[in-house]
């Protein structure tokens, strides 16, 4: 549940860069910059637990898990930027004199999606971070049948 408030954060300040550069009203800015360091420190957050099911990992999964944990990376690394391209010295929010910023946001973006892809590719296919069902109770059915009704 973790990635969910940085994957939203993230993609709005997406949203608000567009805004930005179809409007040029600087609130769409700064609501990019205060979602961009929100979604960073959400992000780094959701990296604890991923990383600590990273090293239980092994095969294809920690194959995947490798790329999954690459793009994450960069796709930090490319709105980090972005958020201290919109800074004076990192300290307060100074609205950028160029659109590299917006355009750094909308690659992380496309990373996010790759990045979100191979992570619910480990959830959904090779079961990364689901607790097990109870194995009597799958045996005999009665959880299948508990999941039906």
């Amino acid at each position: 549940m973790l990635v969910v408030f940085p994957l939203g954060l993230l993609l709005t300040a997406v949203v608000f860069d567009a805004l930005t550069l179809l409007t040029d009203a600087p609130i769409w800015g700064t609501l990019a910059f205060y979602n961009i360091a929100a979604g960073i420190v959400g992000g780094l957050l959701a990296a604890v637990p991923g990383l600590i099911d990273y090293f239980s990992l092994s095969g294809r999964a920690r194959r995947l898990a490798t790329y999954h944990m690459l793009v994450n990376v960069a796709t930090l690394l490319l709105f980090a930027v972005s958020f201290l391209l919109r800074t004076q010295w990192g300290t307060q929010f100074v609205p950028p004199t160029s659109s590299l910023p917006e355009a750094l946001t909308i690659a992380g973006a496309l990373l996010l999606g790759i990045g979100g892809w191979l992570g619910g590719h480990l959830v959904y296919v090779h079961r990364v971070g689901v607790e097990p069902e109870d194995r009597g109770q799958a045996a005999t059915g009665d959880a299948r049948r508990r999941r039906i009704a």
